[in-house]
């Protein structure tokens, strides 16, 4: 943890040359898709984006400050002056996008839809027709729930959850994990944008990018001894969540730091912060490393002390899975 270290926007600016591409750390296709190779051990990219005045004065998140926020993320993330030039690099006109979202926690502490729909915003400015998009969770109650109006079929943005399409027939396997996947992933998704949210978790640690994806199979009670591990690493393997995932965008809007993962106010905070990054596992070591330092500042144990650290992380960077860094050497924390 001493070793993790987030640039500022200056600080950026001297360590990455203009123009330097947005790379993971493993260099998979999807990953990658319209980013140019400029260093063959490139440095993952977090960008955490903070508004201080994101709610204004009241406790609902502002419009307009969300907007300019995710542009700010995005920018930062693809090197890119203006937003339109930031999202035609990591999507093409003629793609179906997924926003794999989270809803499990209710309004309280839920992808915050103001947040998705700056996303869609930007999508179809960049050429992606309102009807190839597609927000979605697990259940369409709790997508209600949480804020989300539900639409299927017309020429506007869709939004409901796989319980309308059902999980495919057969299971898909990677080591530890043998799953049905949802419909809305393998029929309605030529690209995935992962949603999470910022949050704490009672056996995982944490859960952020990779814990999302219990939100795309049949089974994720089965998926949760041992810390979720290896389970959340295997599951990220599977070819088609790894070959669609093209960007997280976490919502760091509020965010929770102990008692996860239902919803409890009390041990939460409006951090107004994004996470942006197409690596998902150094984006949850960039999260996971937050979340302690505000347990730390609270008084709290660490997640390691609490025998919950998050090791899952340490197994999607290993050498058998590749899903990305947990290296602080390998990333490029950005504050902007």
């Amino acid at each position: 943890m001493s070793k993790f270290h987030i640039f500022s926007r200056r600080d950026f600016l001297k360590e990455v040359p203009a123009g330097a591409a947005v790379l993971s750390a493993t260099g998979q296709a999807g990953a990658l898709f319209g980013a140019e190779r400029t260093a063959e051990h490139a440095k993952s990219r977090v960008v955490i984006a903070h508004d201080a005045l994101l709610r204004g004065t009241g406790s609902a998140v502002d419009s307009s400050h969300m907007l300019s926020l995710l542009d700010r993320a995005m920018q930062t993330l693809t090197d890119r002056d203006h937003a339109f030039e930031a999202w035609r690099k990591l999507v093409h006109p003629g793609e179906v996008v997924g926003l794999k979202v989270n809803t499990l926690g209710g309004r309280g502490i839920s992808s915050n839809p103001q947040l998705v729909e700056a996303i869609c915003e930007r999508l179809q400015e960049a050429g992606i027709r309102s009807a190839d998009i597609v927000v979605w969770d697990r259940n369409s109650e709790e997508l209600e729930r949480a804020g989300f109006h539900l639409s299927i079929g017309g020429n506007g943005i869709q939004c409901y959850g796989t319980d309308r399409v059902d999980y495919e027939e057969d299971l898909v396997s990677y080591g530890s994990v043998g799953s049905r996947l949802s419909k809305v992933l393998t029929r309605r998704s030529d690209v995935l944008i992962n949603v999470p949210v910022l949050k704490d978790h009672d056996g995982a640690g944490v859960t952020l990018a990779l814990k999302n994806m219990y939100g795309v199979i049949h089974n994720p009670n089965k998926y949760h001894p041992n810390g979720c591990d290896p389970y959340i690493a295997d599951l990220n393997m599977l070819p088609e969540i790894r070959t669609r995932m093209r960007l997280t965008i976490c919502d760091a809007t509020t965010a929770m730091y102990d008692g996860g993962p239902a919803y409890k106010p009390e041990h939460s905070w409006n951090c107004n912060s994004l996470l942006v990054s197409q690596d998902p596992v150094a984006l949850d070591y960039t999260g996971w490393q937050m979340i302690e330092r505000k347990r730390a500042a609270l008084g709290l144990k660490t997640l390691e002390a609490e025998s919950r650290a998050p090791h899952y992380i340490a197994t999607a960077a290993d050498a058998s899975h590749g899903i990305g860094t947990n290296d602080p050497e390998r990333m490029l924390a950005i504050a902007v």
